[in-house]
């Protein structure tokens, strides 16, 4: 088996500091490590996680060490996206993904037009194979979705690979999906509605697959667990832009606000999360909700002016779980501010509060978990 590191430490997450810079107690002892990968992790970045972190190798690097991977229940994930074209080769080369075993790898980063691909495959026949491949890292407890964050290239990719097609090429791309549990595959229409609904038009004429992989502590080459399977019935009636929102905010110092007809509202400091819904043109709506200059309409508009927004996380369905979501909420987090947001419906309160950032906290975690996708596995047939 192939190794791609010659040692491997075990750390513990502390924090992550920006985009590519995280804290972790190596031995009990704070470091810095590099994050090879810019996605979001909000599923995956809790303090306490174990870390799988390899001396930085780059001469002159700003931290000493650099994270490739993070446990999920116990399960290593692998986060480093460095080798992502490596495990594709390793994977293709070893015929280790279904349907795919007469293809081989003649050249990487191969450029066409505008666009540069990640690996150019051939066949006996001498066929070209443009393929992408993507690091997968959003799971729930059976799915995966990608990107946890929006890709206006990658959606561009998707577009360019149809297109060329018409010009010979065999085209595809490979999703990497670094949880050995996912039974099934979606776009993340909540995150990338625009990526989603791109995909659904081009996946029928792209040859794409995604695959499960196994990783072991030591991060030798995974293993292919299964072909994960895709449900377009399940795109085709969730991924509008109508459904379910929080909205995370931050008020600094406590406060006492006029709230429309309610009068004054006494809220101590903390996080807030407000849950609303709309029927069509949810990303206008949440846009609306994070300007602060606007015509006051909702209790939200009031509140808005006085706090910064943390998150804007959408929930997009065709079902109505705007209820249901406060309700859960409610039961994860510190505080509610009674009636607030709540006027046409029976709820206590579509307003909680928390102590720390919910974005950090793995029960609020859960709940978006929950409503975004692990609730899809009674819609998907596998």
């Amino acid at each position: 088996m192939k190794v791609l590191y010659d040692t491997v430490y075990k750390a513990t997450f502390i924090e992550r500091l920006n985009r590519f810079v995280v804290s972790v107690a190596l031995d009990g002892i704070p470091v810095l490590a590099h994050l090879p990968n810019p996605g979001r992790m909000w599923e995956l970045l809790f303090t306490g996680v174990t870390m799988y972190i390899v001396p930085h190798d780059k001469v002159g690097a700003k931290t000493q060490y650099r994270v490739i991977g993070i446990d999920r229940d116990g399960i290593p994930i692998m986060l480093d996206t460095n080798y992502s074209n490596d495990v594709a080769e390793y994977l293709l080369s070893h015929q280790l993904i279904p349907g795919w075993e007469a293809w081989s790898v003649v050249r990487r980063e191969y450029t066409v037009g505008h666009s540069r691909f990640d690996l150019l495959l051939t066949n006996a026949k001498k066929e070209q194979f443009l393929l992408e491949v993507k690091s997968c890292t959003l799971f729930s407890e059976s799915g995966a979705m990608f990107p946890d964050a929006i890709t206006e290239r990658g959606r561009k990719h998707l577009l360019h690979l149809e297109a060329l097609q018409q010009e010979g090429y065999h085209t595809g791309v490979l999703f990497l999906v670094q949880w050995e549990k996912a039974e099934w595959f979606l776009p993340d229409y909540h995150t990338d509605l625009a990526f989603a609904t791109t995909f659904q038009q081009v996946a029928p004429h792209l040859d794409w697959k995604a695959v499960a992989l196994r990783w072991n502590e030591q991060f030798t080459m995974p293993h292919v667990v299964r072909i994960c399977h895709y449900e377009q019935a399940v795109i085709a009636q969730e991924a509008k832009d109508a459904g379910d929102y929080i909205i995370v905010m931050h008020l600094p110092t406590d406060a006492s606000i006029t709230i429309g007809n309610k009068g004054s509202m006494f809220f101590k400091q903390g996080y807030y999360m407000y849950v609303g819904s709309a029927k069509a043109n949810l990303r206008k709506r949440i846009e609306r909700h994070t300007r602060k200059r606007k015509k006051m309409h909702w209790h939200l508009d009031y509140f808005r002016g006085h706090c910064e927004i943390v998150a804007t996380i959408p929930v997009r369905t065709a079902s109505d779980l705007e209820c249901e979501l406060a309700q859960t909420l409610k039961a994860v987090t510190d505080w509610s501010i009674p009636g607030f947001g709540c006027s046409d419906c029976h709820c206590e309160s579509h307003l909680f509060g928390m102590q720390d950032n919910p974005i950090h906290n793995k029960l609020f975690m859960k709940v978006v978990e929950d409503m975004r996708m692990n609730r899809l596995d009674s819609l998907i047939e596998r």
